[in-house]
């Protein structure tokens, strides 16, 4: 059985990705990798059992683009309009407070999240299928 570990984002300055995931998600270093041409960042938290790697390409000062798919990554909080606040407080870049259902049915509550390199995170109330 296969188990997920990770998840690689590129991202152009070391220290203000790693200081937004930190003031954001709480996230800290696992490990960090130097090579000759690029540095990776392994980054976790306590109640994470999976990774965010950040590849940081020396030398690289234009920002990726990041394409025209609708990809994301997702985290569960037990309060999401309490981290929407936080997040707010903090000055960090954020959407509105989302309701998402399926006809009468309630699918989940979150907002956006969009990291300094433009990545953009949903933070989702837990509960239903997102326990």
């Amino acid at each position: 059985m296969a188990k997920l570990v990770h998840s690689m984002i590129r991202v152009i300055d070391e220290a203000r990705s790693i200081a937004f995931y930190e003031k954001a998600f709480g996230l800290k270093i696992a490990d960090r990798l130097d090579f000759e041409t690029f540095t990776l960042v392994y980054l976790t938290g306590e109640a994470v059992g999976f990774e965010l790697e950040l590849t940081i390409n020396k030398g690289r000062t234009e920002p990726y683009a990041l394409g025209d798919g609708y990809g994301h990554l997702a985290v569960v909080v037990d309060d999401v309009e309490a981290e929407h606040a936080r997040f707010a407080a903090e000055g960090l870049t954020i959407g509105k407070l989302v309701d998402f259902s399926n006809g009468e049915v309630k699918v989940a509550r979150f907002f956006f999240a969009t990291d300094p390199d433009g990545y953009r995170i949903e933070v989702i109330q837990k509960g239903g299928r997102f326990g």
